[in-house]
């Protein structure tokens, strides 16, 4: 479960429901007295209040002029039945006896009366005829509204329209936790594969922001960790292969010097006359005495752990003079060095890094054979300096790769297999590495990396603190 996002979704639910509550009722009070002061019920009492004056009014109206037609006050129209105007027909063909016609502000009193209809005419001041359709119209008004149910649509339509609103709200902040907590539970993931051990794990990410700025110190932190975890198994190994070079070392060179003293002697006492062939046996143990002499040596310098006194080197100086050095011994190799123009500096031992750029140069230009190519570049970076070191040889198979740096390893038919073994060594020594890369120029490749000059670090502090390195 995504706590943190849940955890978002939670304050967004406290942040917002109780002033959207609190709004809804405002607004709905608002609402509902903004619309009780447009509400029909006032005009539907004036609408009845002035038709039942109306209908007092012309009955009154009817009355008088009905009164006044009886007394002779008011003189009629005569019109007889046939030939009257075409606002009689209608009374006539009805049979009635008599009828009150109101037509706009004047009522009429029409009486049948033999073959004659007397019509009656007076006004009434008023258009009674507009007054009505006015009183119908407002009724009409007044009963669509009441079905209507105006407040009710108006506080339904406001309260659907802000949930939706606030649903819509909701879903982007779901989508925006998703997008804020997916990353921190990678990174999350990420940490406890690497506190189970798994420091290959990586958290892949495009963002530019603090969470992915956090991602990224995670990665390199992780492959800082990666890269000192195998530079520990390294170290861890070396000091083992070390010690069992010492008892090698040792336990040959206590049977070489017998063997010799053994042989010197038995040449010294035999006869002449088989004296040339002894010379001959004794050359030949004494050449394979030499030779494993020279194994011995090989394995106490490997086995002994040099002082370091790094100072702060000129990275270019010192692989211009180890190009020229190693140029004389092979003048069909074809060297090539690429400076920096920014003279990197290092701060490591000069001794050892020559010795690693002897054996990475000597055996670039072994690889490379009569008519190759090597290629030494230098280049400053932000830790320090890197050299490269390139050679047009065959290259190397993946499994020489991975068993690259193991002593008692040699792809040389003169090799003792413990010259990369010891470059490394020499390199991790001066805190800094030696890895295989891709070649630029067919084939293999060697990468030295070397820390920057520390401002005034004493060379005791650093040789102590590498003493016990193996």
């Amino acid at each position: 479960m995504n706590r943190l996002r849940n955890r978002l979704i939670l304050i967004f639910l406290a942040a917002t429901l109780a002033p959207l509550s609190a709004t809804l009722w405002v607004t709905a009070s608002l609402l509902e007295r903004s619309l009780s002061y447009s509400s029909t019920r006032e005009l539907d009492e004036v609408s009845k209040s002035l038709e039942q004056t109306g209908r007092a009014y012309y009955q009154r109206a009817r009355e008088e002029l009905k009164s006044n037609a009886a007394s002779g006050n008011v003189k009629p129209a005569r019109f007889p039945l046939r030939g009257a105007p075409e606002r009689l027909r209608e009374f006539i063909a009805s049979g009635e006896r008599e009828r009150f016609n109101l037509t706009g502000d004047r009522l009429d009193y029409l009486i049948r009366r033999g073959n004659e209809v007397l019509v009656h005419s007076a006004p009434i001041g008023i258009d009674l005829d507009r007054i009505g359709e006015q009183i119908r119209e407002a009724r009409r008004f007044v009963e669509e509204s009441q079905a209507r149910d105006l407040r009710r649509g108006f506080t339904l339509t406001y309260v659907l329209t802000a949930a939706s609103f606030w649903m819509v709200s909701l879903g982007l902040l779901m989508y925006m936790a998703f997008r804020i907590s997916r990353p921190i539970q990678q990174l999350t993931a990420g940490l406890a594969e690497l506190t189970a051990g798994n420091f290959g794990t990586r958290v892949q990410t495009s963002r530019d922001d603090e969470v992915g700025h956090a991602i990224w110190a995670f990665n390199h932190m992780a492959e800082q960790l990666e890269q000192s975890r195998e530079r520990l198994v390294y170290l861890t190994q070396v000091a083992t292969w070390q010690a069992l070079a010492r008892k090698m070392a040792h336990e040959v060179k206590n049977s070489l010097t017998p063997i010799r003293l053994t042989v010197e002697e038995m040449l010294a006492r035999h006869s002449e006359s088989d004296r040339e062939f002894l010379e001959q046996a004794a050359q030949i143990v004494v050449d394979e005495v030499e030779a494993l002499e020279r194994r011995v040596r090989a394995f106490s310098e490997f086995s002994s752990e040099p002082s370091v006194r790094p100072v702060a080197l000129d990275v270019n100086s010192l692989v211009e003079d180890r190009v020229a050095f190693l140029r004389t011994g092979n003048p069909e190799v074809l060297y090539d060095v690429h400076l920096s123009e920014g003279r990197p500096l290092a701060w490591a031992d000069e001794d050892l890094v020559k010795g690693i750029l002897t054996n990475l140069v000597q055996n670039a230009a072994e690889a490379a054979g009569p008519g190759g190519r090597v290629l030494v570049t230098t280049a400053g970076s932000e830790t320090g300096a890197v050299i490269e070191v390139h050679d047009s040889g065959p290259g190397l198979s993946e499994q020489a790769r991975k068993s690259l740096f193991q002593p008692t390893i040699s792809f040389k038919k003169r090799g003792m297999g413990l010259g990369l073994s010891i470059a490394r060594r020499s390199a991790l020594l001066c805190r800094g590495d030696i890895v295989h890369i891709k070649g630029e120029i067919g084939g293999a490749a060697f990468r030295i990396a070397l820390p920057a000059p520390a401002q005034n670090q004493p060379h005791q502090e650093f040789n102590e603190a590498h003493s016990d390195r193996g």
